[in-house]
């Protein structure tokens, strides 16, 4: 089957340019030992986007500007890989890739996962809710929700756009019986 409409608008990203992806066996370890490597792989490429933003002494913002990117990068995709290791589908054999590309305008994250389809429904449903409140408001609620659950569901993608100004997309291949191949575009304007 092929992939369905997007929702948001995914970029297609230029062929050339700098370009980094990383991707993972999420089935070798459990998931808790995970999360170690998920902070370090996103620190990884928060450090990686440093050196095409390179700091001149001479001018202060400059050092401001690629620490905003560095933990902008950073914390988007440490959000993007622990929601991709929640969720994804063990049984599927696939792995999570992450790719970061860089234009003079933009960073953009994708990151791609397999889930299942009751899965992919879920998130649908969030993506809609999304595209249909203010991201501020929505906010506010998944945090009263959240309060009253004592979960912390959602507010990854929500912190996205409002503290970092990020654009959000989604796609989805459905894959048969056998799942959906799940992906997450984030773009940052630098």
């Amino acid at each position: 089957m092929s992939a369905e409409n997007p929702y948001g608008d995914f970029w297609t990203l230029p062929t050339g340019g700098e370009r980094l992806t990383l991707s993972f066996s999420p089935g070798q370890l459990p998931l808790q030992q995970r999360w170690r490597n998920n902070g370090l792989s996103a620190d990884f490429m928060g450090d990686y986007v440093t050196a095409f933003f390179p700091r001149d002494d001479a001018d202060p913002a400059t050092g401001q500007r690629q620490a905003e990117v560095k933990g902008a990068v950073s914390y988007i995709a440490n959000e993007l890989l622990e929601n991709a290791m929640k969720y994804h589908d063990a049984a599927s054999g696939a792995p999570i890739e992450i790719e970061l590309v860089m234009t003079s305008e933009q960073v953009v994250l994708t990151l791609t996962n397999h889930i299942t389809e009751a899965q992919a429904a879920d998130f649908r449903q969030f993506i809609q809710r999304l595209a249909d409140s203010d991201a501020d408001t929505l906010y506010m609620d998944q945090l009263e929700s959240n309060a009253m659950t004592g979960s912390s569901s959602g507010l990854g993608l929500l912190t996205m756009v409002n503290d970092y100004g990020a654009a959000l997309a989604w796609r989805f291949a459905p894959q048969g019986a056998q799942g959906v191949n799940a992906q997450t575009q984030v773009a940052l304007t630098v």
